[in-house]
């Protein structure tokens, strides 16, 4: 009886004993010093010409059916986009189309409502101007839009990778050396950017002025801001 008793208890203790002895790497690692880190950001930009130019036209009719104003309203939607189409440079399609009921005082449905656009978008400037004109006694312009096309943009944010990143090491080499360290490694790296801006719209006043001549109106974008930003972290190596 006092064998078996014995027995436990040097049992007990060498598992103590065991457990002791492995938690003493993890409190020799829980003890080291942290690596000094830093965490910087660096960017690159630069304005590039809006080259892409997108016309809303919008035809708006009235009727005494819903099914009267819909065919009239896909008759010219019908029209106008055959003579859209087929244009080279040029990318024709729909935009929105609804149909609303208006009433009278009495509550009553007094007349029937219909709004439809097809929307013009170009590179080349002239062209897609000169189309909307001609398509303006049907469907005139309610709408002008300019923007950076994808490949442009793309291009653009290549060449500022490589600013960014030369501005990003810069910076990392100056922080490192104020602080008197010998070098520094990289920890993590993360990229990015400003992305695609929305469309920006031309003033109402030009736009007036383009549906209300016949000729082709002068169009010409204006300037956005692409950039490339990186930000990470680097671990400061001592002397």
């Amino acid at each position: 009886m006092y064998r078996g008793v014995l027995n436990r208890k040097h049992l007990l203790a060498s598992l103590l004993l065991a457990g002791s002895v492995a938690a003493l790497p993890v409190l020799a690692r829980e003890a080291e010093p942290a690596e000094p880190r830093a965490t910087l950001s660096a960017e690159a930009s630069s304005e590039v010409g809006q080259d892409t130019v997108e016309i809303t036209l919008s035809a708006e009719l009235a009727g005494a059916s819903q099914t009267e104003v819909a065919e009239a309203l896909n008759q010219r939607l019908d029209s106008v986009m055959k003579q859209a189409k087929g244009h080279q440079g040029i990318e024709a399609r729909s935009g929105s189309y609804r149909i609303w009921p208006t009433t009278g005082r009495d509550g009553k449905i007094a007349e029937w409502r219909g709004q439809a656009e097809i929307l013009l978008e170009s590179r080349d400037f002239p062209a897609v101007s000169k189309l909307a004109a001609s398509l303006g006694d049907r469907m005139p312009i309610a709408g002008l839009a300019f923007s950076v096309s994808r490949e442009r943009r793309a291009a653009e944010e290549q060449k500022l990778l490589g600013q960014a990143v030369d501005a990003f090491k810069a910076r990392a080499q100056a922080l490192t050396q104020a602080l008197g360290f010998a070098d520094y490694r990289f920890r993590t790296v993360e990229l990015g950017g400003a992305g695609a801006m929305p469309p920006v719209p031309m003033p109402r006043m030009m736009m007036s002025a383009m549906a209300a001549d016949k000729a082709a109106a002068p169009v010409e974008g204006g300037r956005e801001r692409v950039s490339v930003s990186v930000r990470g972290t680097i671990v400061l190596l001592p002397r």
